[in-house]
């Protein structure tokens, strides 16, 4: 066995992985605890891509920063405008205002969205039909309380907010699965469809209208009930975005408190953490601009997702307000971004999932990752090996702790995320953000430790790239 001295010799020459909280002293403690009980009130308000505009909007107001019209803008200014009530672009610009640095984190997350006609009538019970949205498992869905949101635009063109569920005076919604004691059959099939897709209708009502004329009587009672308290009628549901999310609230896990457990972290974790950085970004060299944008979990396609032309309707919005004559095309293949997005972390049950040399540790840090994708590297970008040494000596410099690896073994799977979109416009791009247990489940976990530094990193990003 080598000595201690011998030991030290060669230490410089490879990677140390420590902790987090092993790293930093009990005052650094108390702010990364104080600073994640404002993002579990931030998880609490924001449970769809909606209520998270809401939100955002409402702190960049709060912070100094005006809603943007087309005005002439300068250095300094903080500048916020909203696309179709579900992007955010949020800047300030910088000294060097024809040079952009770019966080583009996404504000929706896996959950259960209502048919165009969802109420129907089946064994003395009122129930919504759902599609899910997203990658899920939806096993874990059954049984889990449930709180519903969205809006719905009635004949006349009204439009109405619904959020029911949350409240601890209020009635949650429920997926009942079989009980044990029959499901002998059920054991016997595959988990992807334990569950199936049209199996998961969730319990709405079960008293009946009194009158014998009708034959979906408990049907009438929850319309009636609905066209009462916000003045909507079945053919309303057409026009309607409502969703099915899960009620439990977050909550510190574990004796030491040091985990967060939520819906939502998947991407919640970054756009929260993206928005602090930049609020409390000053004077930034390059002009700073944080992107949240919709529809990550579903590929990204659509009117709000990263696969549209959303990016560049800010550019030329941005260019014209400086009175540039660069074009669009050049200001956004020279500029710098970080997709701010989670990965998986290590699961001490399923540790088989996982490369061990290659993954990320819950408490390590935030995850560096230069790609995504499956097996073969598809569906990812690839960032290069200089713009890796770029960011790398960013985190080195601002003593930020970090980690890398992969999400997951090569032919398990995979997933993407919104770089490979930013990257088709030539600028430079790579995934960074912390790693969750349980991704995509009702209740994730991530640790407080990766959530502050993720802010650092971001913070960072945004003044020294």
């Amino acid at each position: 066995m080598a000595s201690k001295k011998e030991s030290k010799k060669y230490s410089h020459l490879q990677l140390k992985k420590q902790s987090v909280w092993e790293q930093t002293s009990p005052a650094e403690h108390k702010k990364i605890f104080s600073f994640n009980e404002d993002y579990k009130t931030f998880l609490k308000h924001a449970k769809t891509e909606r209520l998270t505009v809401s939100y955002l909007v409402a702190q960049l107001k709060k912070n100094g920063f005006t809603l943007f019209s087309n005005q002439k803008s300068k250095t300094g200014d903080k500048l916020f405008l909203v696309f179709k009530e579900k992007v955010v672009f949020a800047w300030i610009v910088g000294k060097q205002k024809e040079q952009m640095v770019l966080i583009g984190s996404h504000s929706d997350s896996p959950r259960l969205d209502l048919k165009p006609l969802p109420l129907v009538e089946d064994s003395s019970m009122a129930l919504f039909k759902t599609h899910y949205y997203g990658g899920i498992k939806k096993y874990h869905w059954v049984n889990t309380p449930l709180s519903l949101h969205g809006v719905v635009y009635t004949k006349a063109g009204k439009e109405i907010t619904i959020s029911l569920g949350e409240k601890d005076n209020e009635p949650v919604f429920i997926i009942p699965d079989l009980l044990p004691h029959l499901a002998r059959q059920q054991y016997e099939k595959k988990v992807s469809n334990f569950i199936e897709g049209e199996q998961m209708m969730v319990v709405v009502g079960g008293i009946p209208i009194k009158d014998d004329d009708l034959q979906e009587k408990i049907k009438i009672a929850i319309l009636e009930k609905l066209n009462k308290q916000y003045g909507v009628v079945e053919e309303d549901f057409v026009s309607a975005e409502l969703s099915f999310v899960p009620q439990a609230q977050p909550k510190d896990v574990g004796f030491d408190a040091s985990i967060i457990g939520a819906y939502g972290h998947d991407d919640g974790v970054c756009v929260y953490t993206s928005l602090q950085a930049l609020l409390d970004c000053e004077k930034p060299n390059s002009t700073a601009v944080a992107l949240f944008i919709d529809k990550e979990e579903i590929g990204s396609d659509g009117d709000t997702g990263a696969q549209s032309y959303v990016l560049r309707y800010f550019a030329e919005k941005y260019l014209t307000s400086i009175n540039s004559k660069l074009s669009v095309d050049m200001f956004l293949s020279q500029a710098n971004s970080l997709s701010a997005d989670v990965t998986s972390g290590l699961n001490p049950n399923y540790k088989d999932a996982q490369d061990p040399t290659n993954v990320s540790l819950l408490g390590h840090g935030v995850s560096l990752e230069k790609y995504g994708g499956g097996g073969g590297k598809y569906s990812t970008n690839d960032a290069s090996a200089k713009y890796m040494s770029f960011i790398r000596q960013i985190l080195l410099t601002e003593k930020i702790m970090w980690q890398t690896g992969e999400n997951g073994r090569v032919d398990l799977g995979g997933g993407g995320t919104i770089a490979k979109y930013f990257s088709r416009y030539g600028m430079s791009c790579v995934d960074i953000g912390p790693c969750v247990l349980g991704m995509h489940s009702p209740y994730e976990l991530v640790s407080k430790a990766d959530v502050y530094e993720a802010y650092r990193c971001y913070k960072a990003f945004f003044t020294k790239a």
